[in-house]
């Protein structure tokens, strides 16, 4: 578990116990919300959001807002296990 402070509000990173992790990578990922900073304000409660990380993958975050400023690291997603649709553009 990592705190961090972000324009005054102090949140704390936390990883779910389903998701193994070395400390490098961990420390990675909180280098990451700190560049994201102030957009952490654009999510509510309950929601999530997906950030990719070249060398780890693509990084599943919950937002907890109740009783304290959370984020949970509740899953990773190595590159190997995306599948990317083309959707058909919707110009006719």
């Amino acid at each position: 578990m990592y705190r961090f402070s972000i324009e005054g509000d102090e949140w704390i990173l936390r990883f779910s116990p389903q998701v193994y992790m070395d400390s490098d990578e961990k420390q990675t990922i909180l280098f990451a919300m700190l560049k994201i900073g102030e957009k952490l304000d654009n999510y509510s409660h309950g929601s999530a959001f997906i950030i990719f990380i070249k060398d780890i993958g693509a990084i599943v975050f919950d937002v907890e807002r109740i009783p304290s400023l959370i984020l949970t690291v509740s899953n990773i997603i190595p590159e190997d296990h995306w599948y990317c649709q083309d959707f058909p553009s919707l110009k006719t």
